[in-house]
């Protein structure tokens, strides 16, 4: 079964050191202080947004009807198959922009001077993607649904556990 990124808004305290990891995890250097002087900057993938004084960070959900599928008309977003995940193949983009008008969370985003976007790839290479790894709270995890389900269940069972509950 394929993990996906699920965000415990309880645990998320707005630090964005999920934002500097994924930027850090798609740049050329792969540091931080190599990444400040790359040109173009590296994009983030993760937006943590301050909705009436909470954080809520929001990426990529690799829809399963991916409306940025939908529209490209060059196939440069597509769906892995095996994996679930909606990815972009900027060999094939021509940077008409469809995408991005299409995705209802607002999170594709180009490249600065550039019609290339840049979305979530749950980083492939990595174990556990950067922006998971990277938060101190753990308000992001990379689980499966059933593992999901489990946590739940265990956080339900923690609560009404508890005296007077």
């Amino acid at each position: 079964m394929v993990k996906e990124i699920l965000i415990d808004l309880d645990r998320c305290q707005g630090c964005k050191s999920c934002e500097i990891s994924c930027a850090v995890a798609h740049s050329g250097s792969k540091s931080l202080f190599g990444a400040l002087y790359e040109s173009p900057s590296p994009r983030k993938r993760i937006y943590v947004m301050d909705i009436d004084g909470s954080p809520v960070p929001i990426n990529c959900r690799h829809c399963e009807q991916a409306a940025c599928v939908a529209v490209c008309p060059t196939k440069a977003m597509y769906r892995d198959e095996n994996t679930g995940i909606v990815h972009h193949n900027p060999n094939r983009c021509i940077g008409c922009g469809f995408c991005e008008m299409a995705c209802p969370f607002g999170v594709l985003n180009r490249y600065p001077g550039s019609k290339i976007v840049a979305k979530c790839d749950r980083c492939p290479e990595r174990e556990i993607p950067a922006c998971v790894e990277a938060c101190p709270t753990h308000a992001l995890l990379f689980l499966t649904p059933e593992e999901a389900q489990l946590e739940k269940r265990r956080k339900a069972a923690a609560q009404l556990s508890q005296p007077g509950a």
